[in-house]
């Protein structure tokens, strides 16, 4: 059976901290704490591992840049298929680019790009979407938000030993 662990309960205390301020904040400055969010999250899913930072971020800006590209290359191709058939083009694109440029380019093209790009495509259906802001939030937010999960296993405590 599963035991609760004091790390873990302690870590989870003090992430609730960090999300309560990052809310606080992004609210303040009126900025959507969502890209930020996507980044930590990707962080915990790569088992917290620090190596895995820059690819995580630089996907983010990647998959977000694929969405500012999107109304030139879908307005582009559909003087040539029409509008619909555009927008399917641009998004299968994307994604072979995403997925065929991986081994030459692996910190750009992962599938944090392709998170970003979907999650971002679908946010553009909120008021007001800002991908350039979205950007700076992933990139500014989301390493804070990483160095603070990174600071907080730092400082929860070890487990404890086992009784002898």
């Amino acid at each position: 059976m599963a035991k609760f662990s004091k790390r873990r309960l302690v870590f989870g205390l003090y992430l609730v901290v960090l999300v309560a301020a990052a809310e606080l904040v992004s609210g303040r400055l009126h900025v959507p704490a969502w890209p930020a969010f996507v980044a930590l999250v990707l962080f915990f899913l790569e088992r917290m591992d620090p190596r895995r930072i820059a690819d995580i971020l630089l996907g983010a800006l990647l998959g977000l840049a694929l969405l500012l590209l999107a109304p030139g290359a879908i307005g582009l191709l559909a003087h040539l298929v029409g509008g619909q058939w555009a927008q399917l083009a641009y998004i299968l694109i994307a994604v072979y680019l995403i997925v065929a440029l991986h081994d030459l380019l692996p910190m750009f093209f992962n599938s944090h790009a392709f998170m970003f790009l979907t999650v971002g495509g679908l946010a553009l259906s909120a008021p007001a979407p800002d991908p350039r802001q979205w950007a700076l939030v992933a990139l500014a937010g989301g390493a804070a938000l990483i160095a603070g999960a990174v600071l907080i296993g730092r400082i929860s405590p070890a487990a404890a030993p086992a009784a002898a």
